[in-house]
């Protein structure tokens, strides 16, 4: 059972006004009139290992209260799901006629692929108002990464001559920063004691929320820079970095509330279904398909999925789930 002070509709809106909106705008408009606020690249390197190895954290020490028969059936769909997407993603781009096979296989990689901040931003925007989210969420964040690439990365490699070195590829994908980070993060949260956990809280979780603000400025920084890659791209991509997230955003939320998730659990899923990884499937495409066009998939996820996202996406699936269940 939850509850709203206020009405849905208004908790939707007030995402559009947040710090973390609000940050990623500024720091497009920044970019564009030619100043530069983007983060150090150290200083970017630290929130990412800091946000990665947080949520796992949090996600782990929540995983002590949940049984292996709560989370058995979301992981299993989690993991379907991961390996469809990018399918569905590959035969949509098949209208975008640029595009090569390679080329489509490493943007459904991507789309295949999730998004920690989309995630962070998701989870923040819940909890700011009191809306229960399934502890197991950031389990399902991992488990959706792994089979998302690798399928994206097959359907790239059926270009005639391609070989893709699957042995490195694996090793990043599986041994790479996100996925070896998330996963720690998780075993250590839910392993540690809880006294141990309660030491090191006001700073992986505390802090969260702000270093979480610096990185959306940073993106949206990166965003407005190169914003004009994104023209470049073509109005069919753009119109597919904008259509096929926000249908299989809904898809996912629908499908939460289908094996039982709650109105925050079934929203967070849909976000994950919609988002577009700009961290874990840009390295693991590298090493995979090293002809494939990097700076187009990059910029359909960062520049036009992931703001469609920040901004409009969590707040409709959120409504798209709290209609649901009504049902």
């Amino acid at each position: 059972m939850y509850y709203y002070s206020v009405s849905s509709w208004d908790l939707a809106l007030s995402n559009l006004v947040s710090v973390g909106v609000l940050a990623f705008a500024f720091g497009f408009i920044a970019a564009r009139i030619r100043s530069d606020v983007r983060v150090p690249e150290q200083i970017y390197q630290f929130l990412s290992i800091y946000l990665l190895f947080g949520i796992g954290l949090k996600g782990g020490h929540s995983l002590k209260s949940v049984s292996f028969e709560e989370i058995l059936t979301p992981a299993v769909t989690t993991i379907i799901a991961g390996a469809l997407i990018p399918v569905l993603a590959y035969l949509s781009l098949r209208f975008v006629r640029a595009l090569s096979v390679m080329d489509r296989g490493a943007i459904a990689a991507h789309y295949g692929s999730t998004s920690l901040v989309t995630f962070s931003a998701a989870l923040l925007f819940l909890e700011s108002n009191s809306i229960f989210v399934e502890g197991f969420a950031p389990a399902l964040l991992t488990l959706m990464e792994i089979p998302g690439l690798i399928v994206g990365i097959y359907l790239g490699s059926r270009t005639p001559g391609t070989t893709v070195k699957w042995s490195e590829t694996l090793k990043e994908v599986l041994l790479g920063k996100t996925v070896l980070l998330l996963f720690g993060g998780l075993f250590i949260g839910a392993v540690s004691t809880n006294e141990g956990y309660e030491k090191v809280s006001p700073f992986f979780v505390g802090l969260l929320s702000g270093l979480l603000v610096l990185f959306l400025l940073h993106l949206g920084y990166l965003a407005g820079f190169n914003f004009s890659e994104v023209r470049k791209v073509g109005k069919p991509l753009i119109v597919f970095a904008l259509f096929f997230p926000l249908i299989i955003g809904v898809a996912g939320v629908a499908l939460g509330g289908a094996i039982g998730l709650s109105v925050g659990g079934s929203t967070i899923l849909g976000v994950l279904c919609a988002s577009a990884s700009y961290i874990a499937a840009p390295a693991a495409v590298t090493v995979a398909l090293p002809k494939a066009n990097a700076t187009v998939a990059l910029m359909s996820s960062i520049g036009v999925t992931f703001p469609f996202n920040l901004i409009i996406g969590i707040p409709v699936y959120f409504k798209v789930a709290e209609f649901l269940s009504t049902i």
